[in-house]
């Protein structure tokens, strides 16, 4: 397109000038008489005059336009770049082509990050949906059995107001993790930094859970770290809750008999990697892409049964990019998952 203008008025006098000269020859064949200088001058003439009546009226009337096209559409594209868009170029079209190329570009990736945010909120909102309906019409279930003559038998009433319970705290659950999802993505969740052994807190986490990972046959090891000291600063509280969901999951996903995980440090100066490590049943491939998205479960039917709500491995992640640090996994199946995370070295 560089030079479209001119290339344009050079085929037009040019075909006006074939047509002239078709027409004088066609005049003198019926006997009409020319002579052969007047119609060799008379057709430069009209291809002169042709060609710079085209090329002032391609440029005045269309490419001086296009010059306030490109000029305007590209002030963007001069702020981002730092340079000044070039209207005296002989490629406008080209220019102006381009700039509107890359602006759709543009335009085109944003219609596809909300189109993902819109499929993203449906299933967001279906997932609600289904993990809330199973605990209320199991409590519609059991109240429904209480009212047609369980409230008369003690064994029955009881049972079913236990199930009633679990499943009110189900919701309780869901709904808690779902606000603290939303008040990390609002950027209202504040932190409460300190310094602190995270090494002196693994022991805790381990202590609290001791009880579930024996009933489970799984042992919690804390590895090479056990008398030192490893000062990290960091929201102490919500650490915690990141170290009992990994540990918790570790044990729900452990091996029927055998199981282990392990906790390791790595002090890497200014930051300390934490190392959630079990030979449980592992992730497939396809599944640690989204690992930590809400309500994903590898194993539903296992994970329901473990009572989890599927909103603790992305509120994890909320947490530990609210310190600025990153959450990794790698998993194989039948081998095991580890889960590996940064703070701040103090």
């Amino acid at each position: 397109m560089k030079n479209a203008p001119r290339n344009v008025a050079l085929l037009n006098a040019g075909f006006i000038m074939l047509v002239f000269m078709v027409l004088s020859f066609g005049l003198i064949y019926t006997g009409v008489t020319f002579k052969l200088a007047h119609i060799v001058a008379g057709s430069l003439l009209i291809f002169v005059a042709s060609y710079f009546s085209v090329y002032y009226s391609l440029n005045r009337f269309i490419y001086n336009r296009l010059k306030i096209i490109y000029k305007t559409i590209g002030k963007w594209h001069e702020v981002k770049r730092g340079q000044q868009a070039d209207t005296n170029s002989n490629d406008i079209l080209g220019m102006v082509n381009q700039v509107v190329l890359e602006w759709h570009d543009k335009q085109q990736q944003k219609i596809d990050e909300l189109q993902k945010m819109a499929d993203y909120r449906r299933e967001f909102l279906g997932n609600v949906s289904h993990e809330l309906k199973t605990p209320i019409f199991n409590i519609q279930g059991y109240i429904l059995t209480l009212l047609d003559g369980g409230l008369n038998d003690d064994k029955i009433n009881k049972k079913f107001l236990e199930k009633s319970a679990k499943s009110v705290d189900r919701m309780i659950a869901i709904v808690q993790d779902l606000e603290e999802i939303s008040k990390f993505e609002s950027g209202v969740m504040n932190l409460n930094e300190t310094v602190f052994d995270i090494n002196d807190l693994c022991r805790e986490v381990r202590e609290f859970l001791e009880v579930k990972a024996e009933r489970n046959n799984t042992q919690i090891i804390i590895k090479e770290a056990e008398n030192s000291r490893i000062n990290v600063l960091a929201d102490k509280t919500r650490i915690r809750q990141v170290l009992i969901n990994l540990v918790d999951n570790a044990i729900n996903y452990s091996r029927l008999k055998g199981g282990r995980i392990i906790i390791s440090f790595y002090d890497f100066h200014d930051n300390v990697l934490i190392e959630v490590s079990d030979n449980g049943i592992g992730i497939s491939e396809k599944s640690l892409p989204r690992i930590f998205e809400r309500f994903y479960r590898v194993d539903k039917s296992r994970s329901r049964e473990k009572g989890g709500t599927g909103l603790g491995l992305a509120i994890v992640k909320h947490i530990i990019e609210a310190h600025r640090q990153s959450i990794t996994v790698r998993s194989k199946p039948e081998k095991g998952t580890t889960f590996s995370f940064t703070l701040k070295n103090a």
